[in-house]
């Protein structure tokens, strides 16, 4: 039968899946069982989605993770092709985002002021962002459409926060759906609340049950892989005093502030999520995942259950591999 060619169209790698499932299905009794049984529970293999464009969806100006992750798909992804902020703030999170991308001279990267849910709470960027800075655009599904319209390849989208914007996508132009490969971070099977939902799903349910419903080529990075101190900044962490430095950029004492802002007002930690699963949406190989069926309760808990809906969640990461991916990207 062959192997399959991960650089083959989509179409052409879920028929070949679907031919490789078949074969061993018609040869169940010689032995292919359980062959068989892997190809249907796993699903056809995400598509290769290296050197395709990147869209971040991010709720920056709460958790530095999410300036974090932005200013490494700016200091190394020459794909990045977009930025819409959610759970904003009057457009105040995508005028800090578009400041960030200016400080590394990322100016061909277009910032779109996606969904306010009305919440101010992780907010930490007061007056971090110059006055010269305009109000951004704010057409989410237009801006998404000009960019997936650019290639005829996949569209990677990298969700660091509610999955407002998204739902909105899905539901206002879903003949984009099976255009997007899906990262997201958000969802735990096993929350450290568990009366409650992991944050991002937390802050819109609906969007997160329509997402995860409606979603084509969706891979969840789960907080349960992410929440752990092995991958947080604290001020007496090495990668903290280097953005401090006397010879600092103007973008790394940004990124200093922003994390003091967070240390006084919230935790005395970063952990970075968002990072994490950046690395995800890269194809880089610091997360382990499979295939499960989960179900969503109505506020948005998750769990793994036989009839849910088969979805790629993490399973396990190499944090000191992923520590040190992310010192060299913050290297100046």
């Amino acid at each position: 039968m062959g192997d399959i060619d991960p650089d083959e169209p989509q179409e052409t790698v879920e028929s070949l899946w679907s031919s490789l499932l078949g074969f061993a299905d018609r040869y169940a009794e010689l032995g292919y069982g359980p062959l068989a049984a892997k190809l249907r529970a796993g699903g056809p293999p995400p598509p290769n989605v290296q050197h395709t464009p990147v869209i971040i969806d991010t709720d920056i100006g709460g958790d530095p993770d999410d300036a974090i992750a932005l200013t490494c798909a700016a200091r190394n992804i020459p794909e990045l092709a977009l930025v819409i902020t959610t759970d904003e703030n009057r457009g105040q999170r995508a005028r800090f985002a578009r400041h960030l991308l200016d400080l590394h001279g990322r100016h061909d990267v277009p910032v779109v002021a996606g969904a306010d849910l009305g919440s101010t709470r992780y907010y930490v960027i007061d007056a971090l962002t110059p006055h010269h800075i305009p109000a951004q655009p704010t057409n989410v599904v237009e801006a998404v459409a000009k960019v997936c319209a650019s290639t005829e390849r996949p569209v990677r989208w990298v969700g660091m926060g509610p999955l407002s914007n998204l739902a909105h996508l899905l539901h206002a132009a879903p003949e984009l759906t099976r255009k997007l490969v899906i990262t997201q971070m958000g969802g735990a099977i096993t929350y450290r609340d568990p009366d409650r939902a992991e944050h991002n799903f937390r802050l819109d349910p609906d969007a997160a049950h329509h997402v995860v419903t409606h979603a084509h080529d969706l891979l969840l990075v789960t907080s349960d892989i992410t929440f752990t101190d092995e991958i947080a900044i604290a001020p007496h962490t090495r990668l903290y005093r280097h953005l401090a430095a006397e010879d600092a950029p103007d973008w790394a004492r940004l990124l200093h502030t922003h994390l003091d802002r967070w240390f006084e007002n919230f935790y005395p930690a970063s952990m970075q999520h968002d990072p994490l699963a950046l690395t995800a949406a890269l194809q880089l190989p610091f997360i382990d995942f499979t295939r499960k069926s989960v179900a969503l309760a109505p506020d948005a808990r998750m769990s793994l259950r036989p009839d849910g809906i088969p979805t790629w969640i993490t399973t396990q990461a190499d944090y000191p591999a992923f520590r040190h991916w992310l010192t060299t990207q913050l290297t100046y």
